[in-house]
């Protein structure tokens, strides 16, 4: 295994496997099917720019919670398309689920990609009350890039006042990159064009200081040391509010997303511990 300190290889070549392009294409078979389920809802927009779009799956029966899912690609690819077999695992749990894009870097910076994510939580809150649902806890999921976006969500969003409708509730961050900048060295970097300046202040585990929101933080244990490092280090900063570490044994970057949509074992222990701080801090609201 390649030293922590080779960023090329723990962030890009190291977490590849042979298996993923299968893999990804059994996720866009599976998740072409949720495209057509009745209920569904594409790209309904959130801003102005033709990525602020959210996918809609209406929860299974009564509806106890809303789940906004952000999706890996580095800021810079893939797309919420790919991500949509997620959803009826937690439909059925009880959950409306949203699936967001957001702009893509280079196009805009990583500043101003943050900056176009953070009205989904807004708009996806307008659309659960127009649809009569009342108040329900809302939390943030993402997967790697994505997990970078909803801790963010969840330590600034989390942090609005209890009447606000952008408020988060919960986070669940799955084989996330707190720390950018080991990225700056890193291929990478032709499109996130950061420096180190921009990759502290854009770093949620430098952001963390008072952890508003119960936080799970989930990776595969066979993802290269600094994945796992990193999942850890954020655990150990998201200080004020619960928050566990869980990883799952041989589990790579994309076969960790079939683990947590499972659920089956201590996950689904974890997910009801979570679920259960994500609800006590909603009944606090105002």
């Amino acid at each position: 295994m390649a030293p922590l300190d080779d960023h090329q290889f723990q962030y890009v070549e190291g977490q590849g496997r042979p298996g993923f392009a299968a893999l990804l294409s059994q996720f866009q078979r599976d998740s072409d099917q949720v495209a057509r389920q009745p209920g569904a809802q594409l790209d309904l927009p959130y801003g102005d720019h033709p990525r602020q779009v959210l996918d809609w799956f209406p929860a299974e029966g009564a509806a106890q919670g809303v789940m906004l899912y952000l999706h890996a690609g580095y800021w810079q690819s893939r797309d919420k398309s790919l991500f949509r077999f997620l959803a009826p695992a937690f439909q059925a749990r009880g959950f409306h689920v949203a699936l967001a894009n957001y702009p893509l870097c280079p196009e805009v910076s990583l500043d101003a990609l943050m900056s176009a994510v953070a009205p989904s939580v807004a708009a996806l809150a307008t659309h659960v009350r127009q649809r009569g649902d009342g108040s329900l806890p809302l939390v943030v999921a993402g997967h790697s890039a994505g997990a970078h976006l909803a801790s963010v969500l969840g330590l600034t969003q989390g942090a609005l006042a209890s009447d606000d409708p952008a408020r988060v509730d919960g986070v669940w961050a799955i084989s996330g990159i707190y720390d950018l900048a080991p990225l700056v060295q890193t291929s990478l970097n032709e499109k996130l064009r950061l420096d180190a300046e921009a990759a502290r202040r854009l770093s949620p585990l430098r952001m963390a200081t008072a952890a508003p929101v119960p936080a799970v933080w989930l990776v595969g244990g066979a993802e290269t040391p600094a994945f796992l490092a990193q999942n850890a280090q954020m655990h150990q900063r998201w200080q004020g509010a619960f928050s566990t570490c869980v990883e799952v044994p041989g589990a790579d970057h994309f076969t960790v997303l079939q683990d947590w949509a499972a659920l089956r074992g201590p996950l689904a222990d974890t997910f009801d511990r979570w679920w259960a701080q994500v609800q006590t801090r909603h009944r606090c609201r105002a």
